[in-house]
């Protein structure tokens, strides 16, 4: 037998529990809220990807993606903490990793309105993933502000890394984005 054939199963079967990365927080509260978009696979790329596009925007759009991203995830937590749903929601988020990935890899830089209405569609997505975990939780607000300043500081990131990488490396900004799409592709057939 293969030796790697139970490397692969193992790793087929535990793929899902990456792809929907909402279901329980523990210890539910500041902390938790910080961590779940660092560790949660969707949302990381999705937040870095953000920052990496906005840094290839001009002008106002710089600043205004990552600003759409996080005013309209906190409106789509708000409406599934009042216990509205979104339909396809967890195919959303896959898809805003797919999405997102392609728009960095190609640098494409659509008219601001675009864009902007792009982004809050991805946010969407994840605020109402959030937002329909917080009555649940024992600390749903702590969980909330962790996870609003967690992904403004992952769009910081990803704009940082961008902006300041040198001219010769830039191509690399386009590399991660293939790489988040290609974990999006991913994401989505799990």
């Amino acid at each position: 037998m293969n030796p790697r054939k139970p490397l692969l199963t193992a790793a087929l079967l535990l793929s899902p529990a990456l792809a929907f990365a909402h279901p329980g927080h523990d210890h539910a509260g500041l902390m938790s809220g910080i961590a779940h978009p660092i560790f949660g696979l969707d949302h990381l790329l999705a937040m870095l990807a953000v920052g990496l596009w906005a840094a290839q925007q001009q002008g106002s759009a710089r600043w205004l993606l990552p600003l759409t991203f996080v005013a309209t995830m906190l409106v789509g937590g708000l409406l599934g903490f009042a216990g509205i749903e979104m339909p396809l929601m967890e195919t959303g988020i896959a898809g805003s990793v797919l999405a997102l990935g392609l728009l960095v890899a190609l640098a494409v830089r659509p008219p601001l309105a675009v864009a902007a209405g792009l982004t809050a569609l991805f946010a969407l997505s994840h605020g109402v993933a959030h937002g329909l975990e917080l009555p649940a939780l024992s600390s749903p607000w702590g969980y909330a502000a962790g996870f609003v300043a967690a992904t403004a500081a992952l769009h910081g990131i990803g704009y940082a890394i961008a902006r300041n990488l040198p001219q010769l490396a830039m191509p690399l900004v386009r590399i991660a984005g293939g790489a988040s799409a290609l974990a999006g592709a991913w994401l989505l057939m799990a």
